[in-house]
C-alpha cells in the first residue's frame, strides 16, 4: 500500500523548496532502500540505489568469471561494465541495467548477496561507482543509500541517516524477503550472511561502514513504516529550512 505524505509536508515538495541530498548508511536488512524509495516519492528526488551498482558489478564479475584478487582482469571488466538506472512503469521505481539488460531480479540473488561485499571492497570497484554515484548527485534533490554515502560520496549532503536495528530482528527481515524467493533457505544460511556482510563492510580497508559524525542515527527495531517515515520526513524539513535560510 502506497504512503501518502502527510499535508503537513507537501509544501517542501514545492519547485521553488532549496533541493538537498538526503544520505542513508547502515548495516543490512535495516530497511534503508525501502526508506530511501519512500522519501524520493514523498519529495519527487531521484532515488540512487548505491547497492544495486555493486550488486551488478558483483553480477558480472560472476557471469564473466572474473578473478577479483587479479587488478588486471578487474580493471579490465570495469571498463566493459555500463550501469543505468531505467523507470520502471510498473513499480514506479528504477531498475538497474547491466550493458543494457535489466538485471533488477538476478542482483537480488543469494550467490550475488555472498560474494558482494568481498567485490564492494575493492578500491577500484568503490572508485569507479563513487565517480558514477557523485555525477548522478551533481544537481541534488536525490535520496541515495549505501555503506559510505554520507561519509565518502557525499560528505556535505544535508541531511545524513544512520540506519540500524536489532540483529534478530534484521536476520529475521531478511529471512522473510528471501524465502519468498527461495523456500529452501534457513535462518541459520541468513544469519551467517549477514554476521559476514557486517564483519566485511566495517573493516574493509577502503571506505567502511562508519557513522558520520553528523549523521542521525535511526534505530527502526520497534518502528512501523509509517511511524519510520513520518519521523524521517520531519527531519528532511528541519534539514530543508536549515540550508535555505
Amino acid at each position: 500500500m502506497a504512503i501518502v505524505a502527510s499535508s503537513t509536508y507537501m509544501h517542501i515538495k514545492n519547485p521553488g523548496v532549496k533541493k538537498i541530498i538526503i544520505t542513508i548508511d547502515g548495516y543490512s536488512s535495516c530497511g534503508k532502500s525501502t526508506l530511501a524509495r519512500q522519501l524520493a516519492a514523498q519529495l519527487n528526488y531521484l532515488y540512487i540505489d548505491s547497492g544495486a551498482m555493486y550488486r551488478a558489478i558483483t553480477l558480472y564479475f560472476i557471469q564473466h568469471r572474473v578473478e577479483w584478487n587479479d587488478h588486471v582482469q578487474v580493471k579490465t571488466a570495469l571498463d566493459s561494465i555500463h550501469l543505468e538506472f531505467v523507470h520502471n512503469q510498473i513499480s514506479g521505481y528504477s531498475d538497474m541495467f547491466l550493458n543494457d539488460e535489466n538485471v533488477e531480479q538476478l542482483i537480488r540473488e543469494m550467490l550475488v548477496a555472498e560474494k558482494v561485499s568481498e567485490v564492494a571492497a575493492i578500491r577500484a570497484v568503490r572508485e569507479f561507482a563513487v565517480a558514477q554515484q557523485q555525477k548522478m548527485g551533481a544537481q541534488k534533490g536525490i535520496v541515495m543509500d549505501g555503506r559510505d554515502i554520507g561519509t565518502v560520496v557525499f560528505p556535505h549532503a544535508e541531511l545524513k541517516i544512520f540506519m540500524t536495528a536489532d540483529p534478530a530482528i534484521r536476520v529475521e527481515r531478511r529471512f522473510k524477503e528471501l524465502y519468498a524467493k527461495n523456500p529452501n533457505i534457513t535462518l541459520h544460511e541468513v544469519k551467517e550472511n549477514l554476521e559476514l556482510r557486517d564483519y566485511i563492510d566495517a573493516n574493509r580497508e577502503v571506505s567502511p561502514l562508519r557513522r558520520a559524525e553528523d549523521a542521525i542515527i535511526l534505530d527502526n527495531s520497534q518502528l512501523n513504516m509509517q511511524e519510520q517515515l513520518d519521523l524521517v520526513m520531519q527531519w528532511v524539513e528541519d534539514a530543508i529550512m536549515a540550508h535555505s535560510s
